[in-house]
């Protein structure tokens, strides 16, 4: 590193040795607890999270807490963010101590949802030709991070979630998504049937994934506004959904009970999106 650019990073950041300090408060014991839900403000965890977070103009970051030894290679990232945004360093011993286990990733943020978009805002600003997620019951934070992941992969136009679904920021679901949670748009509200009632009103086909679908999700075409509804493991979607909309399965084995929904989701997603070929 040139020697004006440390110096720089040295006048930018705010070393701390103190674990308990207050001003690190937001980091403590990440593990057994998570801000999702106070304000909007959620912890990012890593390098490749944080550079999705700074990239969106939908999220603001707070403030960093940055292991001493990862400072360097975050140069970049730190002159990313506002001036008035802390970057605290700490030694592994106290960002160890402060997380509550050892903080390999060495990398956190507290961010925040500065534009948060209603279902009808989200699907109103659809293009013409879109692709939607849409989710019901899913509590699993990993299935979560996942779906979005697949979302993000296939280029998914948005995720729509009814309210009994967990909350997309919740930290594990940010970094099993690697990011994805912060890149997807999406909205979390309502029933399950309002969001379907939403959907139609604006000529989207919606196909929802069951074990028990009617028809194989290989002879499903995707119309110009296809929706994918998915939902919990176990219990499934509603049977009054299930009885008015189509139904699509995913072939597999008769010797075994079903697929994970993240991994349903990734094939469907690959069926119906625009790299598909079809």
């Amino acid at each position: 590193m040139a020697t004006g650019e440390q110096a720089w990073l040295e006048e930018r950041v705010i070393r701390i040795t103190d674990a308990h300090d207050l001003r690190l408060a937001p980091y403590r014991n990440v593990r057994e607890r998570d801000l999702v839900g106070r304000e909007g403000r959620f912890i990012a965890e890593g390098k490749v999270v944080l550079n999705v977070l700074l990239a969106n103009a939908a999220f603001a970051v707070e403030s960093l807490l940055v292991l001493e030894n990862r400072l360097a290679g975050l140069t970049e990232q730190i002159r990313l963010c506002p001036d008035d945004v802390p970057v605290y360093c700490v030694s592994r011993e106290t960002m160890d101590a402060i997380a509550g286990f050892p903080m390999h990733r060495g990398i956190l943020a507290v961010g925040s949802r500065t534009a948060p978009r209603s279902a009808a805002q989200l699907i109103e600003a659809l293009p013409e030709r879109s692709l939607a997620v849409v989710l019901c019951g899913i509590s699993n934070h990993d299935n979560m991070g996942s779906i979005f992941r697949n979302a993000a992969a296939f280029e998914a136009d948005c995720i729509l979630m009814d309210e009994t679904s967990c909350d997309p920021l919740y930290r594990k679901a940010i970094r099993v998504s690697v990011g994805a949670a912060l890149k997807v748009p999406y909205a979390r509200e309502g029933s399950i049937e309002d969001l379907v009632s939403t959907l139609q009103r604006v000529d989207f086909d919606i196909y929802a994934l069951s074990p028990a679908g009617t028809e194989s999700i290989h002879a499903a075409r995707p119309a110009a506004r296809t929706a994918l509804l998915l939902g919990t493991e176990g219990e499934g979607l509603p049977k009054t959904l299930m009885q008015t909309l189509r139904t699509v399965r995913i072939p597999m084995s008769s010797t075994f009970d079903s697929l994970n929904v993240a991994t349903a989701s990734g094939i469907a997603l690959s069926r119906f999106s625009r790299f598909s070929g079809i």
